[in-house]
């Protein structure tokens, strides 16, 4: 899954706990790199929760649920939703896969890129 606000895709992860942070954002899981983070207000783009205010949100087995307060409540999955949600189109449409991976199979095998 890339990241809501730019788009970049996560590597392989090294040991220990991941400098990535999940949010929710219309109702979906979504995750925000270590460079947006850094950016002022990233997580004021997010849901929050309705109880507490937090955006500490996760969305699993179709509720979301603040890991703050223990707040939670059903997703509303329809298409409204989603597209007033404002969620950004590399997020939503997970950018250009098969040209990532293209590239990423051409540096690992040493192919001349085209």
């Amino acid at each position: 899954m890339p990241c809501f606000r730019c788009g970049a895709r996560q590597t392989d992860p090294v040991r220990g706990s991941s400098p990535w942070r999940r949010g929710v954002l219309a109702d979906h899981q979504v995750l925000v790199c270590p460079a947006c983070q850094r950016v002022d207000g990233w997580a004021d783009a997010l849901d929050h929760c309705a109880s507490c205010g937090s955006a500490a949100l996760v969305c699993r087995l179709g509720d979301v649920e603040c890991r703050d307060c223990g707040h939670t409540r059903e997703a509303v999955r329809d298409e409204a939703t989603r597209t007033a949600g404002g969620v950004p189109a590399a997020a939503a449409s997970g950018g250009d896969l098969s040209t990532e991976v293209a590239a990423a199979l051409d540096r690992v095998l040493g192919r001349p890129l085209t």
